[in-house]
């Protein structure tokens, strides 16, 4: 089996891994914060890092030649679940406006802290492209 390491040069140059990986047309989605190509994560709240986070999962799965509809699982981790779910109403909006209306299988998870302490969210995932 081949393994190939998918890391788009529009999102934050990796170390120590890569954004996704692709064999036989499953794809594993790396683990997204709100952070930009220069390295920094966005400034505002937690509906402003999810578009961040969210854009850059779909980014590397773009990249692996997929689109939101192989989507077929994604985790999120949150630092504080009761503010995305104050803020579900908007964060759902955000989610349509980018992937569209077929929902995969989903987990949240509520964490102590991210790899960056200013992170709020991370998103992963799995796809199937190319069937």
């Amino acid at each position: 089996m081949t393994v190939e390491h998918i890391n788009p040069a529009t999102l934050a140059k990796p170390s120590g891994f890569a954004h996704a990986t692709k064999a036989n047309g499953i794809v594993h989605l790396a683990g997204q914060t709100a952070m930009t190509a220069d390295g920094a994560i966005v400034p505002g709240g937690i509906v402003e890092q999810f578009r961040q986070a969210f854009t850059n999962l779909l980014t590397a799965l773009e990249a692996a030649g997929g689109t939101p509809s192989d989507l077929l699982s994604v985790t999120i981790y949150l630092t504080d679940i009761p503010d995305y779910q104050a803020n579900g109403r908007e964060i759902g909006r955000i989610w349509r406006e980018l992937a569209g209306t077929d929902y995969p299988a989903m987990a949240g998870i509520g964490i102590t802290e991210l790899w960056q302490k200013e992170a709020m969210i991370e998103i992963a995932g799995v796809a199937a492209v190319g069937a």
